[in-house]
């Protein structure tokens, strides 16, 4: 375990090993016992020594070793009642090999030569690319140059693996943050991996990482199971799923059955369809923003305000149908602002935040805008199709809708200005869906969309002109099926546990996805792993890659 922390995956892997060799044991003596034999010919194989680990800090080194000696007594105590010999726990001999000191500047065949060692285990740090500290970045960017600068600190663990591994019949699997599946940090880590040959043999997909330590912190988590050697039948395990596993073929590096396809961020779609963009950032300091009664308050001190906001939304707003505002003045004439009490209060307010920030970041380069939320110039303003960038991972479907109303898109909102009927039909149906899961990355469990991930490198249908008038007719039951319920926000329509109260929207979407998927050339219905490689495949020849 090149990253053992106080020993548990080593001790836990020793006393089920230990378990098992009782068991063998217990089959060949056929539960009879065994007496009289010496130290030296004891049927034991299993030894303390077989065990290594890698640890930084010393103290946990420490509790290691003492952990793994408790172990042996536990299991020595229990193979006794096997082979009815006495095992001499003392003077304590045997000892696993624990090494202080960091592991990704150690060289790991100093620790164990690669060809004497059978299995990579553990869990490395959960430590996001965002979070690293300067001696964690100096590591990353020893272990894989400037292309690691979007990799989370496991992907270290994953490469000098790799590397220890190579011409070897070594597997690993390690415990990881998630987010190495997923959106934009595949493609870095995993394909020169692949390239040298290395291949996914069983992954556990996205799970709650739990402990019942007080002051854990609630992390998912996937484990990846790898190695030079292919094993011919792997398994994928779905732990929110009704079945634990299903056995596969083969696993790419998004930990779905599908072609070894890497995404890479897009600033223009693959199709010939129209831009998605993200909305307005508002670096603000939380004064261009009004809640519902910050509006009424400030209407009530200056009904004149009302011309100056305007509905604003991120993306749980969206989904919730909760009301939120800005003050949006792009088109006051700044002398004016001044007879606006109110909004003038707010303007100076996000003006001195600004002035306040790191002079170099983004929020002080705007201080010359205090009226402005961040511009984005991809904004028109007018009626845009609205995709929230997180949702809840129990839907089948985003929630995506028609904006008509004015709302100005926060940055967790992307819009498609102009988009059509069309356009929402491909976007909100099973296939589009089913790759967002594939590709997309992750807030703890969570899906979080990306325009240049998810949007930008699928590949839309080629329709005729009666293919298209049949998913505009089919989008168009959706948006009819939702306007019977016009008090119920996205949240509650889209609830998978509410299908059975919306029949008539569950029934548009399923003749919506009927329609896209022949679009496609595919027999509706077919399981999502099929439309995932379906989609995988189109990528891989639009792409060249």
């Amino acid at each position: 375990d090149p990253a053992c922390g106080s020993g548990n995956f080593l001790t836990e892997t020793y006393i089920s090993l230990r378990r098992l060799e009782n068991r063998v044991l217990a089959e060949l003596l056929n539960n009879q016992g065994m007496l009289g034999l010496d130290t030296e010919h004891s049927p034991l194989k299993i030894s303390l020594a077989q065990f290594h680990g890698l640890e930084i800090n010393d103290f946990a080194v420490n509790v290691a070793v003492t952990a793994l000696w408790i172990a042996e007594l536990q299991a020595n105590a229990e193979a006794q009642t096997i082979v009815y010999q006495v095992i001499e726990d003392l003077p304590l001999k045997d000892a696993a090999h624990v090494v202080l000191g960091n592991a990704l500047e150690i060289d790991w065949q100093e620790v164990l030569p690669a060809e004497k060692c059978s299995y990579i285990i553990g869990n490395p740090p959960f430590i996001g690319y965002s979070n690293l500290d300067a001696p964690q970045k100096a590591d990353r960017l020893r272990i894989f140059g400037k292309s690691g600068g979007l990799l989370d600190y496991v992907a270290c663990w994953y490469k000098l693996a790799a590397d220890y591994m190579l011409g070897t019949s070594i597997q690993a699997a390690l415990v990881s943050t998630n987010s190495i599946c997923q959106g934009q940090q595949v493609q870095p880590l995993w394909e020169p991996l692949f390239a040298r040959g290395l291949r996914i043999n069983f992954a556990h997909r996205t799970f709650a990482w739990s402990s019942e330590s007080a002051d854990f912190a609630h992390v998912h988590v996937i484990i990846v199971g790898f190695g030079y050697k292919d094993a011919p039948r792997k398994r994928i395990y779905d732990h929110h799923a009704d079945d634990t596993f299903r056995e596969v073929t083969h696993i790419n590096a998004y930990l779905v059955e599908a072609p070894d396809q890497f995404i890479v961020r897009r600033s223009k779609p693959l199709s010939d369809v129209p831009e998605m963009s993200k909305g307005f950032q508002p670096t603000d300091g939380q004064n261009l923003l009004l809640e519902s009664d910050e509006r009424t308050r400030m209407l009530d001190t200056d009904p004149r305000s009302q011309k100056w906001i305007r509905p604003f939304s991120m993306g749980a707003e969206f989904i919730n149908g909760k009301d939120r505002y800005c003050l949006w003045l792009v088109d006051c004439p700044l002398h004016e602002l001044r007879a606006y009490p109110e909004v003038w209060k707010r303007v100076e307010a996000c003006r001195a935040w600004r002035l306040e920030q790191i002079k170099t970041g983004d929020a002080y380069k705007l201080a010359d805008r205090p009226h402005l939320l961040r511009p984005t110039s991809k904004f028109k303003d007018g009626p845009y199709l609205g995709i929230p960038k997180v949702t809840s991972e129990r839907r089948k479907y985003i929630p995506i809708g028609f904006v008509t109303n004015g709302m100005i898109p926060g940055d967790k909102l992307y819009f498609v200005p102009d988009a059509t009927v069309y356009d929402f039909g491909i976007i909100t149906s099973r296939m589009h869906n089913a790759w967002m899961r594939a590709v997309t990355g992750r807030l703890e469990s969570r899906y979080s969309y990306s325009n240049t991930i998810v949007y930008n490198n699928f590949v839309w249908p080629t329709v005729s002109p009666r293919q298209r008038q049949e998913i505009t007719e089919a989008a168009q039951a959706v948006l009819d099926a939702r306007e019977l319920f016009p008090a119920e926000p996205l949240k509650t329509l889209y609830d998978p546990d509410n299908e059975f109260i919306f029949p008539e929207l569950t029934k548009a979407h399923r003749r919506l996805d009927e329609v896209v998927e022949r679009a496609y050339g595919l027999e509706p219905g077919l399981p999502e792993k099929e439309l995932v490689a379906h989609m995988f495949n189109l990528n891989a020849q639009a792409t060249g890659r």
